[in-house]
């Protein structure tokens, strides 16, 4: 299972939001770039930034991404408000290892398709549910799409992941979400990141061994220390099993 720490950046700081929403914002007083030098120095493979500002067409951010994606020494998987061809391209032109697609693949789906086919196994859909509803456009909108059959509509498409987040899952309820997070995982064939799912180390655990979920992203609760980077990377690592000898 691949960990992907994550930032997410409104105005230039990182903040987390409050079960998706925009305006509960918390803002963490760490530098953007240092922080995620950070996350290769623990040994993390990748590392995702999701963008805020560019959600509403506000390209601010620009700059601070594209550093951080020149100075991290590990790819970076980057979302935020990409909703067509040519802004994926810009960003994988830019450096990003992905670019993660969410209102556009709802919307747009034979134009995500297309660019999944251009850009096979850099194109990452991101799936946000709500009351057994896919949302759209930063959690405001709510689609008519349940997110299995959203999944499976993409079965043919090259994309390299799902990255799903339950925007209003009852986080205290660890054993209840990654139940429900396996399930998603399994009625698809592409691999899936779980997200807002991890506040200790415990939950990565769970994930681990709940099955079907290929990656899970951390974001909170690595600003807020509540899960050490490096034990959770370690968690993460497949076990080996003993073979038996025969004689």
């Amino acid at each position: 299972m691949i960990i992907y720490p994550t930032i997410e950046l409104k105005n230039g700081k990182c903040v987390s939001l409050t079960r998706g929403r925009m305006d509960e914002s918390a803002v963490w007083h760490v530098d953007p770039l240092e922080f995620a030098r950070g996350f290769a120095q623990a040994g993390a493979s990748w590392m995702q930034i999701t963008d805020f500002n560019a959600i509403d067409g506000d390209n601010s951010n620009v700059a601070l991404v594209e550093e951080i994606i020149r100075a991290v020494g590990i790819p970076v998987q980057v979302g935020g408000g990409i909703r067509s061809i040519e802004a994926a391209e810009r960003w994988i032109d830019r450096g990003a290892g992905r670019v993660v697609i969410g209102t556009a693949a709802v919307k747009q789906p034979d134009m995500v398709r297309k660019m999944a086919e251009l850009h096979p196994d850099q194109i990452v859909v991101a799936v946000d549910v709500w009351r057994g509803r896919v949302l759209t456009d930063g959690w405001r909108e709510e689609s008519m799409f349940a997110p299995i059959p959203f999944l499976r509509s993409y079965a043919d498409t090259p994309l390299a992941a799902f990255v799903v987040t339950d925007v209003d899952a009852d986080v205290e309820d660890i054993e209840v979400g990654a139940s429900e997070m396996s399930v998603l995982a399994a009625s698809t064939r592409h691999p899936v990141i779980a997200s807002g799912l991890v506040r200790s180390l415990d939950d990565v655990s769970t994930l681990k061994y709940a099955g079907h979920c290929d990656g899970v992203i951390i974001g909170r609760a690595l600003f807020n220390k509540s899960v050490d980077l490096r034990k959770a990377l370690a968690i993460a690592v497949p076990q080996v099993e003993e073979i038996a000898a025969f004689v």
